[in-house]
């Protein structure tokens, strides 16, 4: 496990390998604002024990990827009431770096799993680039269907809650907002969300770029009908509990793809809990198995 940096079209891609290079690549993408330490270590390690090359990275505007310091302030009050032209990038763009990423690195095609906006970009790659694409694994994620895309009031000011411009108030918020976000149906390690939002403080913190990525996700619609060109084998995997991005979001992309699997998790939140890991790799190395036979 080193971390590099790799040219992705006119960007550049942090990132970090798990397992052998001669094993089938599996990249592992992130969520809104979350840099690749979203994905634990030990999370990675089990997936390369299953015989994969996994890679995990941070997107763009995240971490140590490039951050688009210069574009225009992105306004997210406006693009909630449709006007988003304030984007900087959409996921289409997202898409374009992950299959730069995997160009840099070598890879021709992978097995893709992301979680909530990585969901979203994992499927815009399988959408733009499907030959690029072995397996699909989307979880807690969505079509981008607004109707089918809700929150709980409760989620959605932890969304939008300002962010705080220190390391101990960033590692509070965090703590606070998983709370809340978080599987209510398995036991909370505070001191494992602090711990975390206290090495992505220190590596890197731009709340812009969190804004930046916001309005991709809003700039980039509904992808309902793309997504019934789709024929890898893919899975569905969603929180019963999830109060961000809620469960019709995860029926609604099981839905779209055809011959998608959902596995619905029940006590399963917005997060990633390790009580739910061996199940999720269980699933993601069943559906990866189905493309390599």
């Amino acid at each position: 496990m080193t971390e590099q940096m790799a040219k992705a079209g006119q960007i550049e891609i942090a990132y970090e390998t798990f397992g052998r290079e001669t094993h089938p690549p599996l990249l592992l993408i992130m969520g809104l604002g979350v840099q690749m330490l979203g994905w634990d270590e030990d999370f990675c390690q089990r997936l390369a024990d299953r015989g994969y090359w996994v890679v995990r990275f941070d997107n763009r505007d995240a971490g140590l990827s490039t951050h688009f310091h210069d574009a225009a302030p992105p306004n997210a009050l406006a693009a909630l009431m449709g006007d988003t032209s304030s984007a900087a990038y959409t996921l289409e763009d997202m898409a374009d770096d992950t299959v730069g990423l995997m160009d840099a690195i070598g890879v021709d095609a992978a097995h893709l799993v992301g979680v909530s906006m990585g969901g979203m970009i994992a499927q815009t790659v399988a959408i733009q680039h499907p030959e690029r694409v072995r397996s699909l694994t989307s979880i807690m994620s969505t079509t981008g269907e607004r109707a089918v895309t809700t929150s709980s009031p409760e989620a959605q000011a932890v969304l939008f809650t300002a962010p705080p411009a220190d390391r101990q108030g960033y590692e509070d918020n965090a703590a606070r907002a998983f709370r809340v976000i978080g599987s209510p149906g398995f036991p909370f390690d505070e001191e494992a969300v602090r711990q975390r939002a206290r090495r992505s403080f220190d590596r890197s913190y731009d709340p812009m770029g969190v804004g930046r990525q916001f309005l991709a996700i809003y700039a980039s619609g509904d992808r309902t009908s793309a997504l019934a060109a789709v024929t890898i084998p893919t899975l569905v995997i969603h929180g019963e509990l999830d109060p961000l991005i809620q469960l019709p979001a995860g029926r609604a992309t099981a839905a779209a793809i055809p011959g998608a699997e959902l596995d619905v998790i029940e006590g399963m939140g917005h997060d990633l809990n390790p009580v739910v890991w061996d199940r999720v790799i269980d699933g993601i190395d069943k559906t990866a198995r189905k493309s390599e036979r």
